[in-house]
C-alpha cells in the first residue's frame, strides 16, 4: 500500500493534484479541502489510500492521517465506494461525520450527493461503534461564524492554487457568496467543491 506522497505539487485541478516523487508525476484524487493546502512548485505531503480494481489503480490524497482513516472505514458500510467516501469527506469534516453518525443526524448525511434516506440510515446502522468519538472542541469550531469563514478560506486558496491572483479569487467569491450564506441560514455547511466550481466558471465567462 503506498501511505503516503511528498514531493512537489506540479499540477492542481479541481478533483485532484499531480505530485512529483523522484522523477514521476502521481496522480491524486482529493478533496476541495486537501486542495486548498495545496500550492503549484512547492512541496507537499499527503497521506494516501490506494484502491486497486481489476482496471485501475487510483490513489486517494488527505491533508491528515485521520482524514484517510475515515475515509478508508467509511467504504466498510455497504453501498459506500471511494468516489462516494470521498464526497462524504467533501462535504463534512472527519468529526462531523462522526458527529453526523454518532446522533443519527440524517439531514447532515444527505447533504452528500449520492446519499438518500435509506443509504444514511444503513451509514448510521453499520458505522456508529466504528469512527469513533467525536471531539466536544468540533462543535465549537462548527458554528456559524467559522463555517462561513472556513468555506471563504478554502474557495480562495484553491482558486489561487489554480493560478488565478487573489483579486481574481476575491472577485469569484463575491459571486458565489449568495449561495453559501443561504446554505449557512438553513443550517448547512457550504459545500466546497460545488462553490469552487461556481467560482471557476464565474472566473472562464468575464
Amino acid at each position: 500500500m503506498i501511505a503516503s506522497v511528498k514531493g512537489k505539487v506540479t499540477a492542481i485541478a479541481p478533483d485532484g493534484a499531480v505530485i512529483e516523487v523522484g522523477g514521476v508525476g502521481i496522480l491524486t484524487h482529493c478533496t476541495p479541502g486537501t486542495l486548498a493546502t495545496l500550492r503549484l512548485g512547492e512541496e507537499a505531503r499527503l497521506a494516501t489510500s490506494l484502491v486497486v480494481r481489476e482496471e485501475s489503480l487510483t490513489l486517494y490524497g488527505f491533508a491528515t492521517d485521520d482524514e484517510r482513516a475515515v475515509f478508508e472505514l467509511l467504504q466498510t458500510a455497504s453501498g459506500v465506494g471511494p468516489k462516494l467516501a470521498l464526497a462524504m469527506l467533501a462535504v463534512h469534516t472527519p468529526n462531523a461525520l462522526r458527529m453526523a453518525v454518532a446522533s443519527a443526524d440524517l439531514k447532515a448525511l444527505t447533504q452528500v450527493p449520492g446519499i438518500g434516506q435509506k443509504g444514511a440510515q444503513r451509514i448510521v446502522l453499520e458505522l456508529k461503534d466504528r469512527l469513533g468519538t467525536p471531539e466536544e472542541t468540533v462543535n465549537a469550531a462548527l458554528n456559524g461564524d467559522r463555517r462561513a469563514a472556513v468555506w471563504r478560506e478554502q474557495v480562495h486558496s484553491g482558486l489561487v492554487g489554480l493560478g488565478y491572483s487573489s483579486k481574481d479569487a476575491d472577485e469569484a467569491i463575491a459571486v458565489v457568496e449568495p449561495e453559501a450564506e443561504a446554505d449557512l441560514a438553513a443550517g448547512r455547511r457550504p459545500q466546497v467543491a460545488a462553490l469552487l466550481k461556481a467560482a471557476l466558471r464565474s472566473l472562464s465567462i468575464r
